[in-house]
């Protein structure tokens, strides 16, 4: 998308949510999180940037860290983004066992530039059977070099990732890491996850939420994604076209995709979520649902989430 393509979404997005609240006295508390591939590739990054904390958008980036120098962090810090969020998967062997070699130095520095330009810092892993085992190893990284956040999520076998499929954590293994995760109390770290199964581990909820979805996977709910050509997407991570940005009206799409309204229909899920009483504050992760049952030929983004372990 052209530099002019980007503004106009920006103002379209901005117009859509001021008519909303004035229309149904809902208060929105808006952001944008821009990602990849690696967005510090766009040559006209500052000027997107600029867009959109111009619009008063609470802005984030994710980043691989290897081209952040410090002119590029102190840019970003003067433009007000929020937070930058660093793909890092674990100790420089692990990490570079996945990113290549040399990319553990190179995203190190960026973290140290954005940390002196005063940007709120994210480490972020996508946990595997790869990377899982060194994650406590992840919280000492993250303590001593002082980052404000350490952050995780789990693996989607699609894209670059299918390769990886044999890798996924059996849901036993993911249990037994989030309950060590969340005995964990860190001076000064915070640890952040946007895994609706780990939400559901601080839950003592018993009674069925109903079929009003009202947190968990954002997708169809809470967030939509834009790809770099204007594919609209329900979540970066849900390779699902439900619309391109070129053509279509972004509140048409939200408010009459066949895929959007699936998704939010309790009724349309199979199997345990289906059935699941925390259905409404969870649905499991719509990507990773979508991604295994694509691998063993079913491709149904309304499956189960493989790798639950909630009881009902």
């Amino acid at each position: 998308m052209s530099l002019p393509e980007v503004r106009e979404v920006v103002s379209e997005v901005a117009e859509m949510l001021t008519e909303w609240e004035e229309q149904y006295g809902i208060t929105f508390s808006p952001s944008f999180n821009i990602t990849g591939g690696e967005p510090f590739l766009r040559d006209d990054i500052f000027e997107i940037l600029g867009i959109i904390c111009g619009r008063d958008f609470d802005t984030y980036l994710l980043s691989n860290g290897v081209l952040i120098d410090k002119k590029r962090a102190q840019k970003v810090s003067d433009l007000g983004v929020r937070g930058v969020q660093v793909s890092i998967e674990g100790p420089e062997k692990i990490h570079e066992m996945i990113r290549g070699k040399g990319s553990y130095s190179s995203a190190m520095r960026g973290v140290q530039h954005l940390l002196e330009a005063g940007i709120t810092v994210t480490l972020n892993a996508t946990l595997s059977d790869i990377n899982a085992g060194y994650f406590m190893d992840m919280i000492e990284l993250a303590s001593s070099t002082g980052v404000q956040r350490l952050g995780f999520s789990r693996l989607v076998p699609s894209g670059r990732g299918a390769g990886l499929l044999t890798k996924m954590l059996k849901k036993e293994k993911v249990k037994e890491l989030y309950k060590s995760i969340l005995s964990l109390k860190i001076k000064g770290l915070e640890i952040v996850t946007g895994d609706p199964i780990m939400s559901q581990m601080t839950s003592n909820g018993k009674e069925d939420e109903g079929s009003t979805p009202i947190g968990g996977c954002a997708a169809g709910l809470s967030g939509i994604t834009l790809l770099q050509d204007g594919t609209i997407t329900p979540c970066r991570r849900l390779s699902v076209p439900i619309g391109n940005i070129r053509k279509d009206s972004l509140r048409e799409v939200w408010a009459t995709s066949e895929v959007l309204m699936k998704l939010r229909d309790r009724k349309a899920y199979a199997g345990k979520c289906s059935s699941c009483h925390r259905w409404a504050s969870c649905r499991g992760c719509r990507a990773i649902a979508y991604a295994y049952s694509s691998s063993i030929g079913q491709e149904s983004f309304l499956s189960d989430d493989p790798q639950c372990f909630i009881e009902d």
